[in-house]
């Protein structure tokens, strides 16, 4: 009965205050996580505004390198027959 008492004295004043301190470094990891994804998040959401045009000027692109591609196909023509 002796040994279970000086178990349970030695579980108090030295197991649990490590338990404790691990148990606040992990909470205090996970609070440092949440306030990274709550910046991520806010970074994420303002910049969902900047990407409203992003369509249209895409389509500019493509109407370009289309007209881009015909000039680049008659400019190759011309060239072969030149060599040809």
């Amino acid at each position: 009965m002796v040994l279970w008492w000086i178990g349970n004295v030695i579980l108090l004043v030295v197991v649990l205050p490590v338990v404790i301190y691990l148990l606040n470094r992990v909470l205090a990891a996970a609070e440092r996580i949440r306030g990274a994804t709550d910046d991520i998040a806010a970074g994420g959401v303002a910049l969902v505004g900047k990407l409203e045009g992003v369509p249209d000027g895409l389509a500019e692109t493509d109407k370009t390198i289309e007209e881009v591609k015909v000039g680049a196909v008659r400019y190759a023509d011309s060239v072969a027959r030149l060599l040809g």
